[in-house]
């Protein structure tokens, strides 16, 4: 099996690119935080968040997409992780996201999520994307809003269980261009 080239992507503020090694240990610090990791399945502890950080990796192999890194473009720090992925038993590719401390506030996710969302549109050729977000998770649905996505249905994730299914507009649906995220 060849592996694909991920591909990068820039906006005004932001570098999305493929996961490096030494990604791990934000991802790993993001896990072990109860507080901050329990709305993306954490938390976990190193062995696990080593296992789904390589499981993201290996996404890009299997799928041809999957989550990018988000760094700031002026310093190179790491701001989160978002992309399009559909593990087994996802009904279909979902958009998702998550900030690490120096990432939240600024509307990097939001951002960074868009860019991913008009690749994917765009560069792909998806006609749509969700979002599966854990109940309670207000920040993740306030974001997903942000983005135009609105309420959809219940999801039964097989290893999650119950999730709301937020639906993107569809690529050709009228748009402002985006710029409602930046609100």
């Amino acid at each position: 099996m060849q592996l694909p080239v991920i591909p990068q992507l820039e906006t005004e503020r932001l570098v999305l690119r493929g996961p490096e090694a030494a990604d791990f240990g934000p991802v790993a610090v993001f896990f072990a935080d109860e507080a901050r990791s329990w709305g993306f399945g954490g938390p976990l502890d190193r062995n696990e968040a080593w296992r789904w950080f390589t499981m993201s990796v290996g996404h890009w192999a299997m799928r041809g997409f999957g989550f990018w890194t988000i760094t700031c473009k002026d310093t190179g720090e790491t701001l989160g992780i978002t992309g399009i992925w559909q593990p087994e038993g996802w009904p279909e590719p979902e958009l998702g996201w998550v900030a690490f401390p120096a990432g939240e506030g600024r509307g990097i996710m939001a951002e960074a999520a868009l860019a991913a969302r008009t690749h994917a549109y765009e560069v792909m050729g998806l006609s749509a994307l969700s979002s599966n977000i854990f109940p309670g998770n207000t920040r993740s649905v306030a974001l997903a809003e942000r983005l135009g996505a609105v309420f959809e249905a219940e999801f039964d994730n097989p290893k999650h269980g119950r999730e709301l299914v937020y639906r993107h507009p569809a690529p050709d649906a009228p748009s402002d261009g985006g710029m409602e995220a930046y609100a």
